[in-house]
């Protein structure tokens, strides 16, 4: 009898085995290879007027009344200057005082128009870091092979990026088939209601149906993907949604030296320690089961084992992303107590007690799944849950399949050598969520190249891109242009 249940467990033992080892083997690349494209020339200055972008101080403050509406008036006024073929051929709307659109009439109208998007506005330099920046922040200096400042790779890359393939192909002569939209906010960085949102709904009214939209987020990679040599395009096919719940208690204070048993500091606290310790659950969306579809062909034996049995293996992939932050993120909605507000001298004890807690949310579950998640882990009617004013539901997932992703990915082929491309999930928020009313496929990437040492640099100290990178980014821009007729 043992012998016999000894070997059904060896047979089903080794029929997993032949079975995972036939999903691995055939776990095929879904790589696919184009024809080389011309190459893009892009002088000097368009890296003069690149520096001279970061130079204007166009930053975005949490607090309206500190805009400085002079440096965005300066942006306009260097835009039209600087970009005269692009200003006097194209049609052009401002939106909002600073906000830009502009259309590059097609000459097929049959052809659905696509919209290349990105920002005007750049994060604050905070007072305190300054003596860490090694260059002048605005200062946009060049130093060896780099270009310094903010803004150099959120956002102006981009909006450079663009105007100045455009220019270029306007004073080559160049015609396109297909309409194009640029569309450049000036308020991403603070939630692009009076930008992007405006310019999207203005896009509506018009009737206007794109085949696509291109905003930010993947980003090419070097050395970050684990068990990858080789650079990785990333194409973000969605992003989360994001909440931020208030939440708020009342209970009877007093003196400091007769503490209650329970204060609401105490009920406050251990509900945030509730949250914390009953995370929501992980789980592979869409976006980063197409990223397992397409970076794991590539990876070495173990890594492609297990990512070519996602389905049977999916709870080693999940807990292996649980280990770190930055992957954690992409596989469940997020629990981040940001805000905490509770007292005023140190021997009264506050009767009044809020925190926020914000909430990065995974396609596939909404806000109104995360305050009912909240509300049951607390489970104490003390406490008050309000939704804050600035929220978004996760955006739709966009179509791998369709004609967009595939002149982006071919486009990225074609201008940066010996590189994977996939789908992917962005953790973060763009001005892009706003376009998914005049088009089904939303995508994000920013032809930029991100490594363990310029990473933190988004919304950090020493913000800088190579210029070979920046005149990449050009000659993507170009490309796609050519590739969407």
């Amino acid at each position: 009898m043992l012998k016999a249940l000894v070997k059904i467990i060896l047979i089903a033992f080794l029929g997993l085995v032949a079975f995972l080892l036939y999903n691995t083997f055939t776990f095929s690349s879904k790589q696919v290879a184009y024809e080389a494209a011309a190459p893009v020339e892009v002088s000097e200055t368009a890296v003069k007027h690149f520096r001279e972008s970061i130079k204007i101080k166009t930053v975005s403050h949490e607090h309206g009344s500190d805009f400085d509406s002079a440096s965005f008036g300066a942006f306009t006024d260097f835009l039209s200057t600087t970009y005269p073929y692009c200003d006097s051929l194209l049609m052009k709307e401002v939106l909002n005082s600073y906000s830009h659109l502009y259309k590059w009439q097609g000459t097929n109208t049959e052809l659905k128009p696509i919209v290349l998007m990105a920002h005007l506005d750049v994060v604050p330099v905070i007072e305190a870091n300054k003596a860490d920046w090694k260059h002048d922040a605005f200062g946009a200096e060049l130093i060896g092979d780099t270009i310094w400042g903010r803004g150099a790779i959120d956002d102006k890359v981009g909006v450079i990026g663009i105007l100045e393939a455009a220019e270029q192909l306007l004073k080559d002569g160049y015609m396109p088939k297909r309409t194009i939209y640029f569309a450049f906010g000036h308020d991403e960085e603070v939630g692009g209601r009076n930008g992007a949102a405006v310019i999207a709904q203005y896009l509506k009214e018009q009737n206007v149906q794109a085949e696509f939209v291109l905003d930010e987020g993947g980003v090419i990679t070097q050395d970050i993907v684990p068990g990858i040599d080789k650079k990785v395009g990333l194409i973000c096919i969605a992003e989360k949604g994001f909440v931020s719940l208030k939440l708020n208690t009342k209970i009877k204070g007093g003196h400091s030296s007769m503490p209650d048993k329970e204060t609401a500091i105490d009920v406050m606290a251990y509900a945030i320690a509730n949250l914390k310790a009953n995370p929501f659950p992980t789980r592979i969306s869409e976006p980063v089961q197409a990223f397992i579809d397409h970076v794991g062909p590539e990876m070495p034996f173990g890594n492609k084992l297990a990512f070519a049995n996602s389905a049977v293996l999916g709870g080693v992939i999940k807990m292996i992303y649980e280990k770190k932050a930055s992957t954690n993120a992409q596989v469940r909605t997020t629990t981040a107590p940001t805000i905490f507000c509770g007292g005023v001298k140190e021997n009264i004890i506050p009767q009044e007690v809020a925190a926020t807690v914000n909430f990065r949310i995974l396609p596939g579950e909404t806000i109104e799944d995360v305050v009912a998640h909240v509300k049951k882990v607390i489970h104490d009617d003390r406490i008050e849950v309000t939704i804050g004013e600035f929220t978004s539901e996760p955006s739709p997932v966009s179509d791998i399949t369709a004609f967009g992703y595939t002149a982006i990915n071919k486009t990225i082929k074609q201008t940066y050598d010996d590189i994977i491309t996939t789908p992917g999930l962005m953790v973060g928020a763009t001005d892009s969520r706003s376009f998914t009313t005049i088009t089904d496929n939303v995508y994000r990437f920013l032809p930029i190249k991100i490594t363990p040492s310029n990473i933190k640099c988004f919304h950090g100290v020493n913000e800088r891109i190579a210029l070979s990178e920046f005149k990449d980014a050009v000659c993507f821009y170009t490309r796609l242009m050519l590739n969407v007729q």
